[in-house]
């Protein structure tokens, strides 16, 4: 024989609201992990210039510096900035971050990609062996040319600019695709004429050709017109004597062009790591140096690429009040919590509303139902007549039974007692039948 459940229905219909809340609940959270993935990676890849480079450099400093949050950084050389870019747009590649120059992509081109910022000026420097001379385009015919290996940027660049120029349609210079190294070596011994390199200030290869007696850096001439027609170029000056004060190197001022390096990381690189990266490069490039001043980098400057929203939000607010205040995993947990309960709370808050008129109802409903009964064996009373009187007063009997059993709230108990009532007002008239 079945044991019949003696709980109350209104408790029964709570219970099982409860347990389709809790699925909900469940369901919602699974939902919200397996779509959303709010987890950051504790790993991601930098592609750099090659080893000794200033990429290569920088990105030592920012893995110091993730590493205290628990990221590992890993660096990847490549050939340079052009191969950086390639290997960032590729997917498959595992490359989440690079320094890549102005010049180098677009939006176009790289619609997978977003900047973080600019960070610092990157000048194109022209160095060439021997006595100064006259600094125009035809004096460039017949020499050899460092621009760099395949895939830098100082090899894009360079094509791009002597291009203009006509050197490149002439093939009136030979071209040499060195690394910076190997051509500030040939430079110095004369074995090769000039050496075109894309590097910062602090290169300890520039600082190397500009104190030497026997190197000379060239001056773009035409400084105004390369900029107009190539909006990511700025024109920046070398003071005379910086490279050395005692022989004056360079002896005279020197304008030259210099794109400025974003620092750029593919779009769906989780938001936490985004802030990271752009915290660290604050505490890197913020300071002043030969060709900024002190907090005009990192800058939102989108050039060939979007600004990323998350980068966006940084320059005007700081990092995210979390990540300010707690330790980075606690704040991504805190996070994480956030935005699984948004969507749960949106669910189940008009369940939660609804459960007490649920309860409510499903309790009603229980004494309603004995209310039905009673009607019923009043009806067969006036029906039957006294015939059947003792099966009515055994059927009401039970009735009453079941109605003092039924367990309910304060806020329902009246309705229990005016059934009651009504039970033994049938009850007397079963009496005088």
């Amino acid at each position: 024989m079945a044991v019949r459940d003696r709980r109350p229905a209104g408790r029964r219909t709570l219970v099982a609201a409860s347990v389709a809340v809790a699925s909900l609940t469940v369901a919602s959270l699974w939902m919200a992990f397996a779509f959303l993935s709010p987890t950051p990676p504790h790993t991601i890849a930098m592609a750099t210039d090659p080893e000794g480079s200033d990429s290569a450099e920088l990105g030592k400093r920012y893995r110091e510096i993730l590493a205290r949050d628990g990221i590992d950084l890993r660096l990847s050389p490549s050939a340079g900035a052009v191969e950086n870019a390639a290997r960032l747009r590729d997917p498959k590649s595992g490359i989440g971050v690079a320094i890549i120059a102005g010049g180098i992509t677009h939006r176009q081109e790289s619609p997978g990609l977003v900047s973080l910022g600019t960070l610092f000026y990157e000048p194109l420097w022209f160095f060439y062996h021997g006595p100064r001379r006259k600094e125009k385009h035809e004096s460039l015919r017949g020499l050899r040319i460092s621009i760099g290996p395949e895939g830098s940027g100082t090899h894009a660049l360079s094509l791009e600019l002597l291009a203009r120029i006509g050197i490149i349609d002439r093939r009136s210079a030979k071209l040499l695709p060195l690394a910076p190294q190997a051509a500030a070596e040939k430079l110095l011994r004369g074995e090769i004429d000039a050496a075109v390199m894309l590097s910062s200030w602090e290169s300890p290869v520039v600082q190397r050709l500009l104190a030497a007696d026997n190197v000379n850096l060239a001056n773009v001439t035409r400084a105004d017109a390369y900029v107009a027609l190539y909006p990511y170029l700025n024109k920046v000056v070398v003071p005379a004597g910086v490279g050395d004060m005692v022989k004056n190197r360079p002896p005279a001022n020197v304008v030259l062009l210099a794109p400025k390096a974003s620092l750029v990381v593919r779009r769906d690189l989780h938001p936490a790591i985004q802030y990271l990266l752009l915290e660290a490069a604050a505490q890197i490039h913020s300071g002043p140096g030969m060709f900024r001043a002190a907090g005009q980098f990192p800058a939102p400057e989108s050039i060939d690429l979007p600004l990323s929203d998350n980068a966006s939000q940084f320059y005007k607010t700081g990092q995210p009040f979390l990540q300010r205040h707690l330790p980075f995993w606690l704040a991504v947990l805190a996070q994480q919590l956030l935005v699984l309960l948004i969507p749960v709370l949106g669910l189940l808050y008009p369940v939660l509303r609804f459960l007490p008129e649920l309860y409510g109802w499903a309790m009603r409903r229980g004494v309603f139902r004995l209310y039905g009964e009673l009607k019923s064996l009043e009806e067969e009373l006036a029906s039957r007549g006294a015939q059947h009187v003792a099966d009515l007063v055994a059927r009401l009997d039970r009735l009453e039974d079941r109605a003092s059993r039924l367990r309910s709230p304060v806020a329902f108990r009246p309705l229990l007692y005016t059934l009651r009532l009504h039970i033994n007002l049938v009850r007397e008239r079963l009496r005088k039948s």
